[in-house]
């Protein structure tokens, strides 16, 4: 819905850095261009580069034309720019907030209903949120205040519980908006609509009709020049902790009451809480993990993990890892989710596999039709956000032979243009709509499943296991699967032993 009625300041902490320069001023221009943003709508860019505003703008024109050029209309963009100003100051001096808040509160230049966004190291949200709350800037009277969180919300449960602490001596739980970019995907929200906006497979979800459900985000890419931030982090908190997780919960989750936000919310909930402890001693029989090791990607050799910059050579972080949950409740009980992520992989992609059982009796015993092959339920999110459901059909002919097709439903169609997640997550900051935002049970939740398996690692002896960069991973984390008809669903490609 417009915005018209809804004038709001953007205070963009770390506004200088990569996340501001490739996602939000971007997603923030595009908002301008369909008139999502209200005519008094001010941004206000704080970082420690030694700019003006005029700096700024400058900047961030570049930073637009570099990622939308066809979309850099002249008068467009300078009638955006013309909402941007910039102040420079260090977060860690206290006056640095005062002064913050003597500019939003001068004159009629930042309309007083304001998001304050952290683009910036998660080291840093605690004195920044101790900061504002200390200079006033989260009291609210006939005005809101809302802050957004960037992901990782702490590094394990004790961190996030403090976090969570700084976070409530200041600010009441709904202004806080825990973004996880992954839920603004136009194909994640596809999946909320997708079940339960249709009926016709409302009977089959669970059960005693679904073999298993894969959820996989693969990457190509290494870790770049990020290894002193990888080594801290690995890849189940990277990923798994928020996004796979997040979307097993939506695969999950029993129909909410409504579409409201809390609504919602509950029902994610209540698919964590389902989620089965591990037990003692079982852990490497549900989590598996490896790091890469040199390889080819797209024909150009690429370094291991261990030869990136930053990393220690005796490194035991894990740049891929998987897990085998079950959720213990009536619908899902006996039903392995399989989450799994990497980097240096194959190809990008990330796929909701979900896998139906073999009908309970073979009718095509004595004829040509040997075995039939599993039906597959299919929602990619990226690089091809699609429905496609495999199923057996007859070939032509006289004989009874069988082979594989797919129904297909592309979700976007050829003349509608992507939506940034970022642009629908920005907007919804702005209406109020916590929907898509983690709530800070889900948080606490995700961080209690993974730590037995943190801990684990953190104290398994190394080395830990390799696959090849350009692979689809280790071959041996197919121990994780229940079945040895399983195989790992990489692509929206059929699937082949």
């Amino acid at each position: 819905m417009s915005d018209d009625n809804t004038p709001c300041s953007y205070i963009i902490f770390g506004a200088t850095g990569n996340l501001s320069r490739i996602k939000l001023m971007p997603a923030l221009y595009q908002l301008d261009l369909a008139g999502k943003l209200h005519p008094a709508s001010r941004i206000l860019a704080l970082g420690r580069s030694d700019w003006d505003h005029l700096d700024c703008r400058s900047k961030v024109e570049n930073w637009i034309v570099e990622r939308r050029p066809e979309a850099a209309d002249a008068a467009e963009l300078a009638r955006f720019l013309a909402r941007i100003d910039y102040l420079q100051g260090d977060l860690k001096n206290d006056g640095f907030y005062r002064r913050l808040a003597q500019t939003l509160a001068e004159g009629q230049t930042y309309p007083e209903n304001a998001v304050f966004y952290l683009a910036i190291g998660p080291d840093h949200f605690g004195p920044v949120i101790a900061g504002l709350g200390e200079a006033g800037l989260f009291a609210e009277q006939d005005y809101w205040r809302r802050l957004v969180v960037e992901k990782p919300f702490g590094s394990d449960l004790k961190s996030a519980r403090a976090l969570q602490r700084i976070l409530g001596r200041h600010l009441r739980e709904e202004q806080v908006y825990r973004i996880d970019h992954y839920l603004g995907k136009g194909t994640v929200q596809n999946v909320l609509v997708f079940r339960f906006a249709n009926t016709m497979l409302e009977p089959l979800w669970n059960r005693n009709y679904i073999d298993h459900v894969q959820i996989t985000h693969s990457e190509a890419l290494g870790i770049g020049g990020r290894g002193r931030f990888y080594e801290g982090t690995g890849a189940l908190r990277d990923m798994i902790q928020s996004h796979l997780l997040q979307l097993l919960t939506l695969v999950a989750m029993e129909p909410p009451v409504s579409m409201e936000a809390e609504a919602l919310r509950d029902e994610k909930v209540k698919v964590l809480k389902s989620i089965r402890p591990f037990a003692d001693g079982e852990i490497d029989k549900h989590a598996y993990r490896a790091q890469y090791a040199a390889g080819s990607i797209a024909g150009a050799t690429v370094p291991g993990y261990l030869q990136e910059a930053d990393v220690d050579v005796g490194s035991t972080t894990e740049t891929y890892a998987a897990l085998k949950l079950y959720i213990d409740n009536w619908r899902w009980r006996g039903v392995p989710f399989y989450l799994r992520t990497g980097k240096r992989m194959s190809q990008r992609s990330s796929l909701i596999s979900i896998r139906f059982r073999q009908p309970p009796q073979q009718f095509f015993r004595g004829t040509a039709v040997q075995s039939q092959r599993a039906n597959w339920l299919l929602l990619g999110i990226q690089p091809c956000d699609c429905l496609r459901i495999e199923i057996t059909v007859k070939e032509p002919g006289l004989d009874l032979t069988t082979r594989q097709t797919s129904l297909d439903a592309g979700l976007r169609g050829v003349d509608e243009a992507p939506i940034d997640a970022y642009e629908a997550l920005l907007l919804d900051a702005i209406e109020g709509d916590r929907s898509l935002f983690l709530r800070y049970d889900e948080v606490d939740q995700a961080w209690q499943i993974l730590e037995p398996i943190l801990h684990h690692w953190r104290e398994a002896p190394g080395p830990v296991a390799s696959y090849a960069a350009g692979s689809w991973g280790p071959e041996e984390s197919r121990r994780l699967f229940d079945s040895e008809e399983h195989l790992w669903r990489h692509s929206l490609d059929p699937v082949r032993k």
